[in-house]
C-alpha cells in the first residue's frame, strides 16, 4: 500500500496538478488538506474518471480535507468528535484494514495570538481522540499537514525560528503527545538527507535555496510502522507552474 498526504493550497487551482501527480504516482491513497471548496463544489466526477473514490469535507475559501482511495472507503467520520469545531479539518475512514486520519491542524499564526492558543486546545483533543482510534484500530495512520516541525533538523533556520509559531516548545509537545500514544513518524524510520523539507514560502525563493520546513507527517501505529518499507518527500510538483507551497509525503507500506 502507498499512502501519501498533500496540502494542496486550493483544489480548484491545483485539480490538474493533482491528477497529473496521481497519474505519475498511482498511489493508492491520497489525502488532502486545504482543498478550500464547499462539498457541492468538489470535483467528485474528475478525480472518479481517475480511478479513485473519495470522501471530503469542506468549507469555502478555507481549510477542507479530503481523501482519495483506490479501495473501498467505509466508516466515514467528519471531524473531531471529542471537539466542536466549524473549521473542516478532520476526516477519518477505513480503507483497506487500515483506519486512516486526515488532518489539517491549525496554523496558530504567532505564538501570541489567539489563533496559536486554538492550535495548543484543537492539538490537545486530538491526542485524546487519537488515544481511543489507537485501541479500536491497530493499524492506525495520522496524516496531514500538522504545521509543527518536529525538531530542528525539520528546519531550514533553527536559529531564526527559534520561538516561532511551527517550531515553538509548546506545538512540539503537543506533537510528542501524539508520539506518546504509539505513533511514529514515518520519514525518520529511514536514514533521510540533510535539510528535507515539505513545505516552502512562496515570498523571498523560499523553494529555490531550500528554505524550508518539514511539517506535513505520516505517522504510524506500530502495526503499520513495522512494515513501512519508504517515505518520502516528492519535490517535484513544487518545482510546476502555479505550484502549493508544499510538496506530497508517501510512505510505502507491505
Amino acid at each position: 500500500m502507498k499512502l501519501a498526504t498533500w496540502n494542496v493550497n486550493s483544489l480548484k487551482v491545483r485539480l490538474p496538478q493533482v491528477l497529473q501527480w496521481l497519474t505519475d504516482n498511482p498511489v493508492d491513497i491520497l489525502c488532502l488538506q486545504e482543498t478550500k471548496l464547499t462539498d457541492d463544489k468538489f470535483p467528485v466526477a474528475e478525480i472518479e474518471a481517475a480511478g479513485y473514490q473519495v470522501v471530503f469535507s469542506g468549507q469555502k475559501t478555507y481549510n477542507g480535507v479530503a481523501i482519495l482511495s483506490k479501495l473501498p472507503i467505509t466508516d466515514v467520520v467528519k471531524n473531531n468528535p471529542r471537539y466542536e469545531d466549524a473549521q473542516q479539518r478532520i476526516l477519518a475512514a477505513t480503507i483497506g484494514g487500515v483506519r486512516v486520519v486526515c488532518a489539517y491542524v491549525p496554523n496558530g499564526q504567532s505564538v501570541d495570538s489567539d489563533k496559536y492558543e486554538y492550535k495548543l486546545g484543537w492539538l490537545s483533543t486530538l491526542h485524546d481522540w487519537l488515544a481511543e482510534e489507537a485501541l479500536q484500530h491497530p493499524q492506525l495512520a495520522v496524516v496531514g499537514d500538522y504545521n509543527i516541525a518536529p525538531d530542528d533538523r525539520d528546519v531550514h533556520d533553527p536559529v531564526a525560528w527559534a520561538g516561532q509559531v511551527l517550531v515553538s516548545d509548546k506545538e512540539r509537545a503537543a506533537l510528542q503527545r501524539l508520539f506518546d500514544i504509539g505513533l511514529t513518524d514515518a520519514f525518520r524510520l529511514f536514514e533521510q538527507a540533510d535539510k528535507s523539507f515539505s513545505w516552502w514560502d512562496y515570498r523571498q525563493l523560499g523553494f529555490r535555496l531550500n528554505k524550508g520546513l518539514r511539517i506535513d507527517h505520516i505517522l504510524l501505529s506500530p502495526a503499520l510502522a513495522g512494515r513501512c518499507k519508504a517515505c518520502v518527500i516528492d519535490r517535484v510538483p513544487r518545482k510546476w507552474e502555479q505550484p502549493s507551497d508544499h510538496a506530497p509525503v508517501v510512505a510505502t507500506i507491505d
